[in-house]
């Protein structure tokens, strides 16, 4: 389970007041398939995300029909609807890469992940769109990954399902002025921002991307960032913490989702925990959307 430290316990006894000055967001409370226990079926790990108050799943790409299948029928059992594909392939086989056959795979793990949301009833799948290296040149990053979702873009229209494109830390799409850039320059409503909140906390504020961003954000990941001391190295590094307990500032970025009056759907990324810690996970979400 997460510990209330003293600061996680500072912004409870806060609730109250901040409550007062804002409102609750329009947003439904997700959770990552990854976050549950993984010991249990599918089965009982989308009843234990319900159970916790979770009001929507994000499943990874599933390429085994029955799985598929299985998870569909997790969700019309549980009423747990998935609202978003993970897709599992742009890491290990990047649409940037120089290989054709490692670009090939990529493109068959999101027509993958494309035809798992449209069986689900999802309305996006999240894509990393390339990943800068000692062998790919940014500019490079650009271009390839621009010319690869161009080839997906007429089957996203088809199925009507949004790309929504993350910025993680693949030392790519460093800036919200160049994320607006890299979006607009497909000029198609099927493609999309998928806003990290605590991806951007190393370089900048979540609030300022928000803003920036505006109307094409269609989905939302949130977790909380903080520097932990590593005594291996003797200095402080970046790490993802318990919601609430990190440095990025909520109240900001619930003015900025109310300023742009974002109405869609947040997941909540963090690690995975057994049914107590997601229901204090949930908690936790939700004083974040209520203003706290």
């Amino acid at each position: 389970m997460l510990p209330l430290t003293r600061r996680a316990f500072l912004f409870a006894t806060a609730a109250g007041a901040a409550a007062a000055a804002g409102e609750r967001l329009p947003i439904r409370r997700a959770v990552e398939f990854s976050m549950l226990p993984k010991s249990a079926g599918i089965l009982e790990r989308f009843g234990v995300a319900r159970e916790a108050g979770f009001e929507e799943i994000e499943c990874p790409t599933t390429p085994d029909p029955s799985e598929a299948e299985e998870m569909l029928a997790a969700s019309r059992k549980t009423g747990l609807h998935i609202h978003s594909v993970m897709n599992q392939e742009h890491w290990r086989s990047p649409l940037s890469s120089a290989d054709p056959a490692v670009v090939e795979k990529s493109m068959e793990g999101m027509r993958t992940s494309l035809h798992n949301a449209k069986l689900w009833g999802a309305d996006t799948v999240l894509l990393v769109p390339a990943v800068v290296n000692p062998e790919t040149t940014y500019a490079q990053a650009w271009e390839r990954s621009q010319r690869q979702i161009r080839k997906l873009m007429p089957l996203a229209e088809e199925l009507k399902i949004v790309i929504g494109i993350e910025e993680v830390w693949n030392k790519f799409l460093l800036s919200p002025l160049e994320f607006v850039r890299y979006l607009d320059e497909f000029q198609s409503p099927w493609i999309r921002a998928y806003f990290d909140v605590g991806n951007v906390a190393l370089t900048g504020y979540p609030q300022d991307w928000i803003r920036t961003l505006g109307k094409r954000i269609v989905k939302l990941h949130i977790k909380d960032f903080s520097y932990k001391n590593d005594p291996r190295i003797g200095k402080r590094v970046p790490d993802f913490v318990p919601l609430l307990e990190g440095e990025i500032d909520w109240h900001a970025v619930h003015g900025a989702l109310a300023e742009i009056g974002y109405r869609g759907t947040a997941t909540v990324e963090l690690a995975p925990g057994d049914a107590a810690y997601l229901a204090e996970v949930n908690r936790r979400f939700e004083r974040i959307l209520s203003g706290v």
